[in-house]
C-alpha cells in the first residue's frame, strides 16, 4: 500500500512538472483548481445546509403531526374511561351485582346494562362483566349479525395478568394490548379483530373490596382512523406505546422487538429532544416521538435518514452535474483566455531568446497598453540602446587608443612628485633650512595620504594627517591659528571617511580665520553618545553670514544633478552625502553658528560598520 501511494505521488509530481513547463498550462491548472474548489465547496456546504434543513423540517412537521394525533388518542382513551364509569346508575348496578345469583330481575338488569353500553359506541367488539366472588361472567358480542349475551364461569380469569394488574392499579383500571403474544383474556371471545381491551374494577363503597371487573374490547377501526392522519411512507414505522412501553400498535413487530431488545425504547426521555438517532445495522433512522400530556402514552415514528436526505441528495447530484458542465465551459474559457494572455509572452520570449543568442535585431510587436505591451516596449528600447551602446563602444575603442597615447605622454606620476619633494627636503636640510624641510616633508606626507586608495580610514590616521595639514597652515597664518584637541581615546579606532575632518577644518579657516585679523582657535573633539559617535570641529570666528547657513542646509537636501559645482560649500555638501551613503540616513552633518563662532558635528551611528 505504501509503495502504491509512493508511486502515485511520483506520477502526480511528474505530471505536474510536465504540465508546469508552460505558463498556459499553469494558468489552466490554477484556474481549473480554483473552479473545482469553489464548485465542490459550494456543493458540499449547500448539501450540509440542505441536510440540516431537511432534518429540522422533518422533526418539526412530524412532531406537530404526532402531537395532534396523540391528543386525539388521549381524548379517545378518556372517552373509554368515562364509558366504564357507572356514574348516576352506580346504586342500581351495585344492587344488581349483589342479587344477581338469586334475582332474575337483577340478571336482566345486568344484561340490559351491557347491551346499553354496547350500543352506545360503534367501535366495540365485545363487553364482559366478571363477578369476582362467584367467578361468573357475562359477555356480550355480535354473532351472525345478532347481539348475543352469554354467561359462564371460569376460575382461570383470576390468574390472568391483566386481572392482577387491574386489582393493584391505583386507578382501578388497566389497558390490555393484543399486539404480540400477550392477548389471552380468559373469556370465550374472539380478539382477532380487537387491538386493545380496557378493564375497570368495580369496588364496593363500604369495604372497597373488588366486586366486579368490566372489560371492553375495541376493534381496530377507530384506532386506524386516528393513526391514518400520520403521514406514512415506505421504510417508515409507527409505534403506539403505553407509559410502561407496552406496544399497542406497531406496523412492524420485528422492528419494535429489535428496538425493545436493544433497550432503545426504555432510554427515551419523557421530554423529546430535537434529535434522536436509532442505528440498526448499516442504516440509521431519525426517531421522532410525542409523549401525551395527561396519560404519558407515546407515539413513535422512526424515519430513515435516507428518505430525509433524498431531496438533499438529489440537489447535490444536480449541483455536481451543473458544476461539471460549468467546469467544462470554464476550462474552455480559461484555455482561450490563458492562450490569449500567454501568446504575446511567448512571442516576447522568442525575441528574448534571439537577443540572448547574439541577434541584436530582435524586436517584439507591441499591441495594446497592458503590462505585456509595456514589457515589449521596454524590451525594444533595451535592444535599441544596446545597439547604440555597441556602436558607441566601437567608436570609443578607436578614440581610446589615441587618448591612451596622449595620456601616457602628459601623465605626471604622483610617486615622481612625492620623490621630487623628498629631494627638495634633503637639499633644504643640507642648507640647514629646517623650516623649509619640515614644510616639504609635511606636504609630501599630505600628498601621499591624499592619493592613497583607501576611502575609509581609522581616526588615528586622520588625526595624523590633520596635524600635518595644520602645520602647513600655521606656517601660513603664524600665531593667528590656534589648535586644540579634545579627542576621546576610545574613539581612536573609529572609522571615518578620508579627509572628512580636513573638510571641516578648511571650512573654519575659510569662513573664520581668513575673514578676521585676530587669532582664531579651532577645537577638534570626539565624544560618544548612546546612539552616535560625534566628531566636532569648532571655531570662535564670526560665524556664517546671515542667510548663508540656510543655503548650506538647503543644499544638503537637493538632488545630486541639481548641485552647483561652483558652490563654495560644495565640500560640506559632498561630506554630508558621503556620510549618508556610508552609514545611512541617520548620519550626516549638523551645523550651528552664532556671532561667537561655528560648531560642525559629524554624527556617525554606533554599530553601523565602524568601531567605537
Amino acid at each position: 500500500m505504501f509503495n502504491f501511494i509512493k508511486r502515485l505521488f511520483r506520477s502526480a509530481s511528474s505530471l505536474y512538472e510536465h504540465v508546469g513547463r508552460r505558463l498556459v498550462n499553469k494558468l489552466i491548472l490554477l484556474f481549473t483548481s480554483i473552479i473545482i474548489l469553489v464548485v465542490a465547496s459550494l456543493t458540499i456546504i449547500s448539501y450540509q445546509i440542505l441536510q440540516k434543513e431537511s432534518v429540522d423540517n422533518s422533526i418539526s412537521s412530524t412532531t406537530n403531526n404526532l402531537l395532534l394525533v396523540n391528543r386525539n388518542l388521549e381524548s379517545y382513551l378518556d372517552g373509554i374511561e368515562q364509558l366504564s364509569l357507572p356514574q348516576i346508575r352506580y346504586d342500581e348496578l351495585n344492587n344488581a351485582l349483589i342479587h344477581e345469583d338469586r334475582d332474575y330481575a337483577s340478571r336482566m338488569y345486568l344484561e340490559d346494562y351491557l347491551r346499553g353500553l354496547y350500543y352506545s359506541r360503534n367501535d366495540l367488539e365485545s363487553i364482559s362483566l366478571y363477578l369476582v366472588d362467584r367467578q361468573k361472567y357475562y359477555s356480550i358480542t355480535k354473532e351472525n349479525y345478532n347481539i348475543t349475551v352469554r354467561t359462564g364461569t371460569n376460575p382461570v380469569i383470576a390468574d390472568m395478568p391483566w386481572y392482577k394488574q387491574a386489582l393493584i392499579s391505583p386507578s382501578n383500571s388497566v389497558f390490555q394490548s393484543f399486539v404480540g403474544s400477550a392477548s389471552a383474556t380468559g373469556y370465550a371471545i374472539d380478539t382477532s379483530q380487537s387491538f386493545m381491551a380496557y378493564h375497570r374494577v368495580l369496588r364496593t363503597i363500604s369495604t372497597r373490596a373488588p366486586q366486579a371487573v368490566l372489560s371492553f374490547y375495541f376493534n381496530k377501526s377507530t384506532m386506524n382512523d386516528i393513526l391514518k392522519d400520520v403521514p406514512f411512507a415506505e421504510g417508515q414505522h409507527l409505534l403506539f406505546l403505553d407509559p410502561e412501553g407496552e406496544v399497542f400498535y406497531a406496523d412492524d413487530l420485528d422492528y419494535y422487538a429489535e428496538m425493545k431488545k436493544a433497550g432503545f425504547i426504555d432510554r427515551l426521555p419523557m421530554s423529546p429532544p430535537s434529535r434522536i438517532t436509532w442505528e440498526k445495522g448499516s442504516g440509521k433512522d431519525l426517531v421522532v416521538y410525542d409523549v401525551g400530556e395527561s396519560r404519558g402514552w407515546q407515539l413513535i415514528k422512526p424515519i430513515p435518514y435516507k428518505q430525509i436526505y433524498e431531496a438533499a441528495t438529489t440537489t447535490r447530484n444536480l449541483s455536481f452535474l451543473i458544476g461539471f458542465l460549468f467546469l467544462l465551459l470554464s476550462v474552455i474559457l480559461v484555455t482561450l483566455t490563458s492562450n490569449a494572455i500567454t501568446r504575446p509572452l511567448k512571442k516576447l520570449s522568442h525575441q528574448m531568446s534571439r537577443f540572448s543568442s547574439g541577434d541584436f535585431d530582435a524586436e517584439a510587436k507591441v499591441k495594446g497598453r497592458d503590462e505585456i505591451a509595456y514589457l515589449s516596449r521596454h524590451f525594444n528600447q533595451m535592444v535599441k540602446r544596446t545597439n547604440d551602446l555597441i556602436n558607441e563602444r566601437y567608436k570609443m575603442k578607436l578614440v581610446e587608443k589615441n587618448a591612451i597615447l596622449k595620456a601616457l605622454e602628459a601623465e605626471i606620476n604622483p610617486h615622481f612628485l612625492y620623490n621630487a619633494l623628498q629631494a627638495i627636503s634633503t637639499k633644504a636640510l643640507k642648507s640647514e633650512r629646517y623650516d623649509i624641510a619640515d614644510m616639504v616633508d609635511a606636504l609630501a606626507m599630505t600628498l601621499r595620504y591624499s592619493i592613497s586608495g583607501k576611502d575609509i580610514v581609522y581616526a588615528k590616521e586622520e588625526l595624523k594627517h590633520i596635524k600635518r595639514y595644520l602645520a602647513l597652515q600655521k606656517a601660513r597664518f603664524g600665531d593667528r591659528l590656534q589648535v586644540e584637541y579634545d579627542w576621546d581615546e576610545t574613539l581612536m579606532e573609529i572609522q571615518l571617511p578620508k579627509l572628512s575632518i580636513q573638510t571641516l577644518v578648511e571650512n573654519s579657516i575659510k569662513h573664520a580665520l581668513e575673514k578676521v585679523s585676530n587669532p582664531i582657535t579651532i577645537t577638534i573633539a570626539a565624544s560618544v553618545e548612546p546612539d552616535y559617535s560625534i566628531i566636532t570641529v569648532q571655531d570662535d570666528g564670526p560665524g556664517f553670514a546671515k542667510g548663508k547657513l540656510e543655503q548650506v542646509m538647503d543644499s544638503f537636501h537637493s538632488d545630486w544633478e541639481d548641485r552647483n559645482p561652483d558652490n563654495e560649500s560644495i565640500g560640506l555638501v559632498n561630506l554630508n552625502t558621503r556620510l549618508k551613503l556610508l552609514y545611512g540616513e541617520s548620519a550626516g552633518l549638523h551645523i550651528r553658528t552664532a556671532a561667537s563662532g561655528t560648531q560642525m558635528d559629524m554624527r556617525i551611528p554606533r554599530g553601523s560598520g565602524q568601531n567605537g
